[in-house]
């Protein structure tokens, strides 16, 4: 989905800093049918069938609401299937030419809008999942702008779709976020294990201790979450997003367990590596330091 590789963390879990995800539902308006007595919603006794003839019926409907899915969101005419980086374009080779390109554009589009428009580059991902949703890759991108726009419930269903098609562990870290924002910090724990860890990167992991360490704070485990933060790279020189997170992450963990002072070292440590303000630290010194 991305021009480095996919599947790519949007933000990271924990969004920067370690609250916890506010999920939302997701999904439209429910549908609309018939009414008890088998007229059409809307329709009055004694109506004429003229007027009843020119209401759309509900297979109309929803025949256009998939075509408007199908069709998604209109792509620039500079956007080309072969912004998409070459991994990913492997994983469209089983697809018809044409077919392929217009899905490589609309995974090049949610790459392009996932952390500026998630709402916009998930309507891409969900026009490429239209034309082709038995591929695994696609299944990973609908996930993952999913999660970026914050429905959390769709994106760990696409995710595990993804999943059970390639076999893949790189997006637990979401899926455990995921478990967190829905209220189920007890299930998002069931991500932590050695088999998961084992095909993680170093970042992957980092980012899967830091979901942890939240999922141990719904649960009121505070020193218990600390203790796992400290187990990872917090003095790194990196400057890669993973360590922003993290500091800021364990900043925040030393603010809830009253331990001011540390905190807003930390939270200077933070600002010092995280020249892209994917975190608020800045906000939070303030309001600490004012």
């Amino acid at each position: 989905m991305t021009n480095d590789r996919t599947p790519r963390r949007p933000s990271g879990p924990g969004r920067g800093n370690d609250r916890k995800p506010s999920g939302r539902p997701s999904g439209g308006p429910r549908g609309r049918g018939k009414p008890a007595g088998g007229r059409p919603a809307g329709g009055r006794p004694g109506g004429s069938r003229r007027d009843d003839d020119r209401r759309p019926r509900r297979e109309d409907t929803e025949r256009t609401v998939d075509q408007k899915i199908y069709d998604g969101p209109p792509i620039p005419d500079d956007v080309s299937a072969k912004d998409l980086d070459k991994y990913a374009r492997q994983q469209l080779q089983g697809l018809p030419e044409k077919l392929a390109e217009r899905v490589a554009r609309h995974l090049v589009m949610a790459g392009l809008l996932i952390e500026s428009d998630p709402e916009t580059a998930h309507l891409h991902a969900l026009a490429a999942r239209a034309r082709a949703s038995r591929n695994g890759l696609i299944r990973e991108a609908s996930g993952e702008t999913a999660y970026a726009a914050g429905k959390f419930a769709e994106a760990l269903s696409e995710f595990r779709a993804a999943r059970r098609m390639n076999g893949q562990r790189l997006y637990a870290p979401m899926m455990a976020d995921c478990e967190r924002a829905l209220g189920r910090p007890e299930k998002a724990l069931a991500y932590d294990t050695p088999e998961i860890r084992s095909q993680l990167d170093d970042s992957g992991q980092v980012e899967l201790s830091i979901v942890m360490a939240g999922a141990r704070r719904d649960l009121g485990q505070a020193e218990a979450a600390l203790h796992l933060l400290e187990t990872e790279s917090l003095h790194s020189k990196s400057r890669e997003p993973w360590v922003a997170r993290l500091r800021y992450a364990y900043a925040d963990t030393l603010l809830d367990l009253g331990r001011r002072e540390e905190a807003v070292e930390w939270f200077h440590r933070v600002v010092a590596v995280d020249g892209n303000h994917l975190t608020d630290a800045e906000d939070r010194l303030a309001a600490l330091e004012g």
